[in-house]
């Protein structure tokens, strides 16, 4: 390559570099002041960096075999500014291949035409309903993802508002409230929290990016009344997991100024299992107790879920190759369930999961059908589910690989299933993915009727983000989605 032609290069990427950095404020305006959501393929634009824009329109080429650049989507997310659009998510990654299929031509008439539902509906006025209080009890990994994600999605007509977290005492009350913001602060897996965090000792209170949450010390939910508070209707996210059925649960339901309990866990008895995008429908008003299942669960059932409709399951087994977790001994020591004492960062330690049972309370459909296994593996986060099914009818790698890849980018199912095809990935790739489970083309077995497929899942984050669209879907907190969905 000449001299001139590296400058050509060179130059390109510093323009592109310059209309990202200008499409930036136009994005957190249609945010803040229109309640619209920017993605990219379901990846969100919003508070995103300059070289992360980039990276997300190159990223398109893996879908749509073109990579569209922000030279194409600036002229739209330029045209929405003028358009008085009412609150949606809008995938501006469609629009773009879309517009750039047509040839182009004039950017606003297109909109108005892809996002009539939404032209000129934006009221100021009209205000956008009222905030939903969210209490968080118990802070350990999940309730710090769950406290990260709601801060960063706090304004733009969210509605959830983090009022409180609920922790037991451990004495020293101004050190322990530094101990919980730095470890809000710092994680080791996750990086660090993107913002600000102060700590205000005299009131008891975290203070996030401007959101102010209430460290209350309490032992069980019965010594607390959370409209001492000024927390009023709110939802207790219990991530502690010591109760998971209407009994225990229903301690939370008993304070003052709570109206719903969502478990963080697989919840027993007569406790609904919700995997959004699956069986979310299934919440009515009347529920006041619901769980968001286990991360396994929501990882495979989505993928479950489209096999079955399109192939037929006749049955399988789920093989969880899972990041140890807190439960387990750092070293051999006593534990009352069987291999899990021993030492988790020195060894796989066989052991059972429940996931495969669960799956028939997301899908009926599929009761009886399934068994289940699990290994616990030495890193600290991100797991693979491994489907070995036999299905009703035969396919081929080729054919089940494009099937999964539709319905990642167009179905109802994309914010649960992603899809990747890359012979270099590895588990870490996967920490802070949003999804709930991530299909591995690469590693796709297909024979017939008899199908290997390989699953990954951040089993904390993309597992929180699963937990939030429950909460929002409690809180009666819902956007349309445009373009609309094509399978």
């Amino acid at each position: 390559m000449s001299q001139e032609s590296l400058d050509t290069v060179f130059q390109e990427w510093h323009d592109d570099q310059a209309i990202a950095e200008q499409m930036i404020p136009l994005i957190g305006s249609l945010y803040r002041c229109n309640n619209v959501v920017t993605t990219m393929f379901g990846r969100s634009l919003f508070n995103r960096s300059v070289i992360r824009i980039l990276k997300d329109h190159r990223f398109v080429r893996k879908i749509e075999g073109t990579e569209l650049s922000v030279r194409e989507t600036f002229p739209l997310i330029q045209a929405m500014q003028s358009l008085n659009l009412g609150p949606a998510h809008v995938d501006v990654g469609k629009l773009g291949v879309a517009f750039k299929k047509r040839g182009g031509g004039d950017a606003e008439a297109f909109l108005r035409e892809e996002l009539a539902e939404i032209v000129d509906a934006h009221d100021p006025d009209a205000g956008t309903g009222e905030p939903k209080d969210v209490v968080l009890y118990g802070f350990g990994r999940i309730g710090r993802i769950l406290a990260r994600v709601l801060i960063e999605k706090a304004g733009g007509g969210n509605l959830l508002r983090l009022r409180a977290i609920v922790v037991r005492g451990r004495g020293d009350i101004a050190k322990d409230l530094e101990k919980r913001a730095s470890l809000l602060r710092r994680d080791s897996v996750h990086g660090p929290f993107d913002g600000t965090i102060s700590v205000d000792v005299e009131s008891r209170t975290l203070i996030a990016n401007g959101n102010v949450i209430k460290v209350i010390y309490a032992d069980s939910p019965a010594e607390i009344d959370y409209t001492a508070y000024g927390i009023d209707n709110a939802v207790v996210v219990d991530n502690t997991g010591i109760w998971r059925d209407e009994a225990g649960l229903g301690q939370h339901l008993e304070c003052k100024g709570v109206s719903k309990a969502l478990l963080t866990a697989p919840g027993k008895g007569d406790v609904k299992n919700i995997v959004y995008g699956i069986n979310h429908q299934d919440i009515t008003s009347d529920d006041r107790i619901i769980s968001a299942a286990s991360c396994t669960t929501n990882a495979i059932v989505p993928v479950l879920k489209v096999l079955n409709d399109e192939f037929g399951i006749a049955h399988g087994h789920v093989e969880t190759v899972h990041s140890y977790t807190n439960d387990q001994n750092l070293i051999d020591n006593y534990h009352k369930g069987d291999r899990r004492g021993r030492s988790a960062p020195l060894n796989m330690v066989l052991t059972e999961t429940g996931a495969a049972k669960a799956v028939a309370k997301a899908l009926p459909e599929l009761s009886g059908k399934l068994t289940g296994n699990a290994i616990r593996v030495p890193t600290p986060n991100v797991s693979m589910a491994i489907l070995n099914l036999t299905l009703d009818r035969d396919t081929d790698v080729a054919s089940l690989n494009d099937y999964l890849r539709r319905m990642s980018i167009g179905s109802d199912y994309q914010k649960q299933i992603d899809f990747v095809d890359s012979p270099e990935v590895v588990s870490t790739d996967f920490v802070g993915n949003r999804h709930a489970g991530i299909v591995d083309a690469q590693a796709t077995i297909a024979n017939g009727k008899h199908v290997v497929l390989y699953v990954w899942y951040d089993n904390e984050f993309g597992y929180s983000c699963q937990v939030i669209r429950i909460l929002q879907q409690v809180s009666n907190v819902s956007f349309l989605k445009l373009p609309r969905a094509q399978a």
